[in-house]
């Protein structure tokens, strides 16, 4: 039986490119003989994009964001709709500045309670949060997702501090290797930034 090779993804429920890359990358293990190790990096967006907190209409309630940086969101946006339209998928751009880090633990959660349980959270989270339909900030909205992919909800809430704790030691872990941003493939040793570099990845994958 040939082994399984594993493939590293970092990703970040907070983003729009994270989330157009999920259902590309499971592709890979249906294509190749390779396991994806799923991990949380969060993202501090504020650091390089400013922050801004708008109402539902888009009206702007308050701002830390230069021209520069509203500009290059505003396309980030644009262009990750017009990707997204593609394959049937709705990014509703968000209207504030999210942590993801309890949405991450969570993901560590599912993990831990079967590849079904992680599938079904993972698709879960990625959908409703993009529609605006899912708080992932909040404990009980997520243990609920936890429940509907057989995980054990009280469990979740019990542990949320410590898998919190583990996401931010993930996420430093990473920087340490390199990474700055989702989503990030790690591929035999290698670093590859962006869904755009998937078929590179399947280019690598098919020599071997």
């Amino acid at each position: 039986m040939t082994e399984r090779r594993t493939i590293v993804v970092y990703t970040d429920y907070k983003s729009p490119y994270a989330y157009l890359a999920k259902d590309l990358a499971y592709d890979l293990e249906r294509d190749f003989a390779v396991r994806l190790d799923w991990r949380p990096y969060i993202l501090d967006i504020p650091l390089y994009l400013g922050s801004a907190r708008v109402d539902a209409s888009g009206a702007v309630l308050e701002e830390d964001r230069n021209a520069h940086q509203w500009r290059r969101v505003r396309y980030s946006y644009m262009d990750c709709r017009r990707q997204a339209r593609k394959r049937g998928l709705t990014i509703r751009g968000t209207q504030k500045i999210w942590d993801s880090t309890l949405a991450g633990a969570g993901m560590l959660f599912a993990q831990r309670a079967g590849d079904a349980a992680f599938r079904r959270y993972h698709d879960a989270v990625f959908a409703r949060f993009w529609r605006r339909g899912l708080d992932i900030e909040n404990t009980a909205a997520l243990a609920a997702i936890l429940s509907d992919a057989g995980a054990s909800a009280a469990d979740f809430i019990s542990g949320a501090a410590l898998l919190k704790a583990e996401v931010e030691a993930i996420s430093r872990s990473a920087e340490a290797d390199g990474v700055f941003g989702v989503p990030t493939f790690v591929c035999d040793g290698d670093i590859y930034w962006g869904r755009e570099h998937l078929p590179d990845i399947r280019e690598r994958l098919s020599l071997r």
